[in-house]
């Protein structure tokens, strides 16, 4: 018997047209032989599901249900495709939960600590496998001066929301009179703005993900932009960024960045795919992470799609699996 599955897309953040451009791959090769799949469009003026006519059909949010020709239908579970709030921040998480509805990805707590850059970065480097760069973590409506950060961290550094994706909002800073206007800018997108020292070397980000009760790793990309950084812009338009997929790195290098994620992804409690994004420091070859993306994006080029293929796998029997352990889980 087909399970129905609901597809969240969209979102209340910046991201929410990266959401939708994830979401049409995962529908796109969810099997429709195995799953009827129903996309549902969440944003902060309403949940709805848009019927082949084009009419909206307004989610009922007392159960997460919609009420159809055929009768009303429920869910066995959710694949979650929203980057940013509230799909990756847990908010979307808990409201599940508490219904008792399977979904893809990490849990409330653990989306809600990932999310949180700075919050990550302290409970990652307790774990004492991974460097993690110097920064300094600044509240709005808290005071704080230029010089506490200088005696801190040594220009360069970047400037970024501590919860926002897709790298809205970041800057680099060179000089110290750019870095007021960069945490102005910062604090545009969030409440809460971390100052992180640069570290010079290559980035590198790979995937991570659990199925059959196993962990496996995707190959592992290097990201190398002709802007100034990964930024908005080197992520979303063609030509400005390569992405090398697998990374041309040591064997050593490989295996170090798949055990420490691996590691990671198993002592922070992820769940579904995530994708773990690190530098490899130059010349020392010191491995520093940088974030964990529990709701990776996920459009037809983007990292987690290549890696996939990398892999030598489809993308079809990948979300696939990813269902069948999130619908296993569940019954267990």
């Amino acid at each position: 018997m087909k399970k129905n599955i609901a597809l969240l897309a969209g979102g209340y953040s910046g991201e929410y047209v990266i959401s939708i451009a994830t979401a049409k791959t995962i529908e796109a090769n969810l099997d429709p032989e195995r799953y009827d799949t129903y996309k549902i469009i969440i944003t902060r003026e309403g949940w709805w599901h848009e019927r082949a006519d084009g009419a909206r059909v307004e989610v009922d949010k007392s159960d997460f249900s919609l009420s159809l020709a055929g009768g009303k239908v429920f869910f066995d579970a959710v694949f979650i495709a929203i980057h940013g709030t509230p799909g990756e921040d847990g908010r979307i998480q808990g409201y599940l939960d508490m219904l008792q509805i399977p979904y893809t990805s990490c849990n409330a707590i653990v989306s809600a600590l990932t999310f949180n850059k700075s919050f990550c970065n302290s409970v990652v480097k307790d774990f004492n496998v991974v460097n993690i760069a110097h920064s300094v973590h600044l509240y709005k409506g808290e005071p704080y001066s230029m010089g506490a950060i200088l005696d801190v961290l040594r220009l360069p550094v970047f400037v970024k929301p501590n919860e926002s994706g897709s790298s809205l909002g970041v800057s680099k800073v060179k000089k110290i009179e750019e870095l007021l206007p960069a945490i102005e800018k910062a604090f545009r997108e969030d409440e809460q703005v971390l100052i992180e020292e640069f570290i010079e070397g290559r980035e590198l980000t790979i995937g991570v993900y659990r199925v059959d009760g196993r962990l496996h790793t995707l190959p592992a990309t290097e990201i190398v932009s002709n802007n100034e950084f990964f930024d908005y812009e080197a992520k979303y338009t063609p030509g400005v960024t390569s992405e090398i997929t697998p990374a041309n790195i040591s064997n050593s290098i490989r295996e170090q960045i798949e055990s420490k994620a691996s590691y990671i992804y198993r002592h922070l409690n992820c769940r579904g795919v995530v994708r773990m994004d690190f530098i490899l420091q130059q010349p020392s070859e010191k491995l520093f992470f940088l974030e964990v993306n529990t709701m990776p994006g996920q459009s037809e080029n983007s990292i987690v799609p290549q890696q996939v293929r990398a892999a030598g796998l489809n993308l079809r029997d990948f979300y696939g699996a990813l269902l069948e352990e999130t619908l296993t889980t569940a019954a267990h």
